[in-house]
């Protein structure tokens, strides 16, 4: 029960990063955006495979399997949205001097 509960809570962090990734890519400005909040976030998805590796064992049911999927999922939408922070940052910096 608590991987699947596990799962659902990544799930759901999955959903909203897509949202914050077109949001940063129309928008393109970084203004708004906290790239040391996205920077803890992303720390905490390493800490939560590094959980999941821990805790492998044979006897492991498809829900761990779907847990460890969906943070990989996670730290590659987040790692696309601090990606995009940079670009914009990039992108404000040139209207500045403009």
């Amino acid at each position: 029960m608590t991987d699947l509960l596990e799962a659902l809570m990544i799930l759901c962090f999955g959903l909203s990063w897509p949202i914050s990734i077109r949001k940063s890519w129309v928008s393109r400005t970084a203004k708004g955006k906290s790239l040391f909040f996205e920077f803890f976030i992303w720390v905490g998805y390493v800490f939560g495979i590094v959980r999941k590796f821990l805790m492998w064992s044979p006897q492991s049911d498809w829900l761990f399997y779907l847990a460890w999927i969906f943070y990989f999922l996670n730290i590659t939408e987040i790692t696309v949205d601090m990606i995009l922070y940079f670009r914009n940052i990039r992108l404000d910096r040139e209207r500045d001097t403009k």
